[in-house]
């Protein structure tokens, strides 16, 4: 059977079956697989889109992993970060599934350095610095990976990055890259004529594919994954719909009933199905029957359409039960019309803009609700916190001034540096952006009360004379201040709203997936109603719930439980199939 990730052609009489079948390709059905082989098992990885990597590919890349040691053995300890977690987790845990995940994500991550995955240590705060426990060197990064070494068949097939992630939506950027570009920290314009001479001086690669052969943050980690599984043999059959769970009269799951094309067919899984198949967020029915505060699916950050939730209705199908469902994993976003094809949109993110200097976030009724620069899933609380409690928010208003508007991006509003009020495409004025020279004329066009929306900008402007916000505290902890401005003082994150002419651009409440899914144990099994496993099927990633039941403790708490539980799949299964021989 050919490796190179093209859908199989099979006959219809063909018999299936492996070890192991995977559903889905991101960061914890990548993992699964890769492991599985590593422990001498078959394996089979599906994915239902045309490209492989899933959202994960999309993603920051970004690995949350407390106690890690990578730095120093005096690095952080089992009990800080379990000090730091019961501090902040909200909602009812499975206490064994979070202490396990403290104690394996280490022992997978020296797994994963094992197979030559390269990574780093980050400096980047966790999102409660202010409770103990809390630290900044929990979140692990991958250094740029050269895509073509997936061969030239395959590297176009790995899914994108959005053009958010990228220079004037081609080039690619590392995290130094894109944190220097969005600060215009010194030395900016020399990184962007790094950026644009790397890629057309690459001339070999322009032949095969427009595509920047750099692959960062998300892509630099998947890119590092697959060229293990690709090395290893593992085939990936792309193109190919999870529809129903094979089950045995005595309840075991023994197989996936797919389709390709219209055409539909067995395959058989000897010892394990892993569910790796995403979250819920694409699927407004079940956003509606979840979510307090439903919002749409197309805030969604993730990729258009993907993550329907097929695998998690499957599961159900079967008696799988469910555990923190209520959230997503939020972020503000705002939309824009797509360049070169204005009746499309795209989503972009604004999860470090609303918290910039010389701007404010509203509600409905001219009023603040949050420190804006906290972490960007608080900050989506906060958004349906005030929903449920004033109905004036979802979507709130991120209002600014020309020194802002000169400096920071407003989600996909680019800075003037970048694009002038003059090259903003007239049906954007007063539809996407708003504008005028006074607040009290901008409160009328965004039909915002402009009494209390001008008191509030009163109060932001005399916060940034003494740097200190008696309200929400912004710019008070490490965190808000990582992503302010150095250069505005006294505090970063503050800074009068007093330059006309006056902006403002709705924020929604997106999302970077569904935070719940199917209930699943330490050892990542699924387990029905009566808490019992399903013998058989696991689930990892946005598929399963979280470890860290309604809380978002730091950058990469997606992507590092996604591979950890992948990672204790692949060694239950291992396991239980050694016994079984």
């Amino acid at each position: 059977m050919s490796v190179r990730p093209h859908v199989a052609v099979l006959a219809v009489s063909d018999t299936q079956q492996f070890d192991v079948v995977v559903v889905g390709s991101g960061a914890a059905g990548a993992m699964a697989a890769l492991r599985a082989k590593d422990l001498g098992l078959s394996v089979l990885i599906i994915e239902k889109a045309h490209k492989f990597g899933g959202t994960s590919a999309t993603s920051g890349g970004v690995m949350w992993v407390p106690n890690h040691k990578l730095n120093s053995p005096d690095d952080d300890s089992r009990e800080e970060a379990l000090t730091y977690l019961d501090a902040i987790c909200r909602g009812v845990q499975q206490r064994d599934r979070l202490e396990t995940y403290v104690d394996e994500a280490p022992h997978m991550l020296q797994y994963l350095k094992g197979t030559g995955v390269k990574f780093e240590v980050g400096v980047w705060p966790d999102y409660y610095p202010e409770k103990p426990g809390a630290r900044s060197d929990r979140s692990i990064v991958c250094p740029t990976f050269d895509g073509r070494e997936l061969g030239d068949d395959r590297y176009p097939l790995m899914r994108e990055q959005f053009n958010r992630f990228k220079l004037f939506g081609r080039y690619a950027m590392d995290l130094t890259e894109t944190f220097s570009l969005m600060m215009q920290a010194k030395g900016w314009r020399k990184t962007v004529v790094t950026i644009l001479r790397r890629y057309w001086t690459d001339r070999s690669s322009r032949k095969v594919s427009k595509r920047d052969r750099r692959f960062t943050i998300g892509a630099a980690l998947m890119g590092q994954i697959f060229k293990q599984l690709f090395d290893r043999g593992v085939e990936l059959r792309l193109e190919t719909r999870l529809e129903t769970l094979q089950v045995d009269a005595g309840g075991a799951v023994t197989g996936v009933e797919v389709s390709n094309f219209g055409r539909h067919y067995t395959i058989g899984a000897r010892h394990g199905v892993v569910l790796a198949a995403g979250g819920f967020e694409w699927n407004q029915e079940l956003r509606d029957r979840f979510y307090a505060v439903p919002g749409l699916t197309r805030h969604s950050s993730t990729p258009e359409d993907a993550n329907r939730g097929e695998a998690l209705i499957a599961a159900e199908t079967i008696g799988a039960s469910l555990e923190h469902t209520e959230e997503g994993w939020w972020i503000p976003t705002m939309t824009l019309p797509m360049k070169g094809a204005s009746n499309f949109h795209e989503i972009h993110q604004a999860a470090f803009d609303v918290g910039r200097p010389h701007s404010v976030c509203v509600n409905r009724n001219g009023v603040r609700f949050v420190d804006e620069a906290i972490g960007y899933d608080q900050f989506g609380q906060a958004m349906v916190d005030d929903q449920l409690a004033t109905g004036a928010n979802c979507p709130c208003w991120l209002v600014f001034d020309a020194d802002f508007r000169a400096k920071f991006s407003a989600g996909g509003f680019m800075p003037t540096v970048l694009m002038t009020d003059a090259k903003v495409p007239s049906d954007w004025w007063d539809h996407y952006v708003f504008r005028a020279d006074s607040i009290a004329a901008l409160a009328a066009k965004i039909a915002v009360p402009a009494g209390p929306l001008g008191q509030t900008v009163a109060n932001i402007n005399e916060y940034a004379k003494t740097g200190v916000d008696p309200e929400f505290g912004r710019g008070s902890n490490a965190y808000d201040q990582m992503f302010g401005d150095p250069e505005c003082k006294p505090n970063p994150c503050i800074g009068p709203i007093a330059k006309g002419p006056f902006y403002a651009v709705p924020i929604n409440n997106g999302d970077l997936g569904s935070k719940g899914g199917l209930r699943a144990d330490s050892r990542a099994r699924v387990l029905d109603g009566a808490g019992a496993p399903i013998p058989g099927l696991y689930a990892a990633g946005n598929n399963s719930g979280s470890p860290f039941g309604l809380t978002y403790p730091g950058a990469g708490a997606t992507i590092g439980p996604a591979l950890t539980f992948g990672y204790l799949a692949a060694n239950d299964i291992a396991e239980r199939s050694a016994n079984q021989r």
